[in-house]
């Protein structure tokens, strides 16, 4: 049975993380120098033993690298997404601090097309690892080894949802055992109430209890306050499930100012560097995209017009960044003045306004593709929320809080609501979720992520509300 204290763990990836790491360098090595993949332009080659002889300060620097780096910061409830920003962030130290020292220290080893090489080839084999073990050990926990106890502080509607999603999420193995509160709700639980605040050390310690997951809504302030009071005397880990769905995207940051804790409830990750790195991805990626789909759009563009009479490409008014109006492209797959009689409105399962071409290329997406263009033109991104029609902004904004926060950004493509089956006629507040949950963590990476999965479900998925 594998031990339940985290230690273990850590142990195992530091391992795994600096075998990686000295294959990685020995790789490197073997492509740049050895393999006669690559031409070599210097006049002498660096003996393969030099290159074996630097592994021990390879070795030394990673191990301070990597902690350094927060790499070993894991819990539970890790992302991947957290875990690949430190793994990216500690290679990269790493292979800052060799090349200063080999240089530092005129090091007859110091081939600079090898230190290129080596930092993608560690943080690949790193996180394969990395992944392996965390696949391994999520099909322990689902299978009932490694748990860990948490008791949930609640009985409402908020304590109930999160139960439920613990019991679903088997490979954190965390199991719910049960319930906390002062004033227990009534209806029918599937965990028993154990007793009020006031016994919460007592329960952790009689219970073996490793999380506390505080689930009360926001009126009971006063009764969070009573169960952190409580829960100082124990060394518990406490969480705060927040009670406002649209708090669930918010990516949340604390600031200490004069010793007074700030929270920050939505960092804007959308300005300066990263606004331009996300526009030259968007402009490399949809400039070969035309090139590579040319076939592909010229075809569908032929059999739209031999279809059905009218324009091949129809043009539709959207909002995109701050609420800004464009001329959205597509492929025409309804007949034309199909909304003359009834006004907007979305498109239903099985729309008679759709011609025979316009409903498969409907289901199959293809009929975004013209939107590339609208990438290029700097309209919208190739991520990001997918764009809406003026009058259903209007409409929206009064009804759905915090809905205007998802133009902060450009309109995309492809989304994160999207990749995750929130489109079309589906829950407008899951998606909103989604697309805040974008906007808030976004990184180049995620953009890669979400661009990868969209080829994914439009291959080999079904997709849901696809019509």
């Amino acid at each position: 049975m594998i031990a339940r204290s985290s230690e273990p763990l850590r142990a195992w990836f530091q391992f795994w993380d600096l075998a990686a790491t000295a294959l990685a360098w020995l790789a490197a090595d073997f492509v740049r120098l050895r393999s006669g993949w690559v031409p070599i332009t210097a006049p002498d080659t660096p003996e393969f033993e030099l290159c074996v002889g630097q592994l021990p300060l390879v070795t030394i620097l990673g191990i301070v690298a990597y902690r350094v780096s927060q790499m070993y910061d894991v819990t539970r409830l890790s992302r991947f997404r957290e875990e690949l920003y430190h793994v990216a962030k500690g290679v990269g130290f790493l292979t800052l601090l060799i090349v200063a020292i080999t240089f530092a220290m005129q090091s007859p080893y110091r081939p600079r097309a090898v230190f290129a090489l080596f930092t993608p080839f560690t943080i690949v084999g790193i996180v394969l690892a990395r992944r392996l073990s965390w696949f391994a050990l999520g099909r322990l926990r689902a299978r009932g080894y490694n748990q860990s106890h948490a008791l949930i502080v609640g009985t409402g509607r908020l304590a109930r949802t999160t139960a439920r999603t613990l019991e679903s999420a088997a490979w954190m193995g965390i199991q719910t055992v049960a319930y906390v509160d002062d004033e227990p709700d009534q209806p029918r639980m599937n965990l028993p109430v154990v007793g009020p605040f006031a016994d919460l050390p007592r329960l952790v310690a009689e219970m073996h209890i490793e999380h506390v997951f505080i689930a009360l809504p926001m009126n009971r302030y006063g009764d969070v306050r009573r169960v952190f009071d409580a829960l100082s005397q124990t060394t518990v880990e406490m969480r705060l499930i927040a009670d406002a769905p649209a708090m669930s995207a918010l990516s949340l940051t604390t600031t200490n100012l004069n010793g007074m804790t700030v929270l920050g409830l939505r960092e804007n990750r959308h300005f300066g560097a990263n606004v331009a790195i996300k526009r030259v991805m968007d402009f490399t990626l949809a400039l070969v995209g035309l090139v590579v789909l040319s076939p592909v759009l010229a075809l569908i563009a032929l059999l739209v017009k031999l279809s059905s009479k009218g324009p091949v490409l129809y043009r539709q008014e959207r909002c995109s960044l701050d609420g800004r109006r464009f001329q959205m492209l597509k492929f025409r797959s309804m007949r034309p003045d199909s909304e003359a009689k009834t006004g907007a409105v979305w498109t239903a399962k099985n729309d008679p306004r759709c011609t025979r071409i316009g409903a498969i290329i409907r289901k199959t997406n293809l009929d975004e593709l013209p939107q590339l263009f609208n990438v290029l033109w700097g309209d919208m991104s190739l991520v990001g929320p997918r764009p809406e029609r003026p009058v259903f902004v209007d409409q929206f904004k009064k009804t759905i809080p915090n809905y205007m926060a998802r133009h902060a950004v450009k309109a995309g493509l492809t989304g994160w609501a999207q990749v995750n089956g929130w489109r079309g006629n589906s829950s407008l507040r899951r998606r909103i979720q989604f697309d805040l949950y974008y906007i808030t963590h976004w990184n180049p990476f995620f953009d890669l992520r979400i661009m990868v999965l969209t080829l994914v479900t439009m291959v080999l998925k079904k997709q849901k509300h696809a019509y």
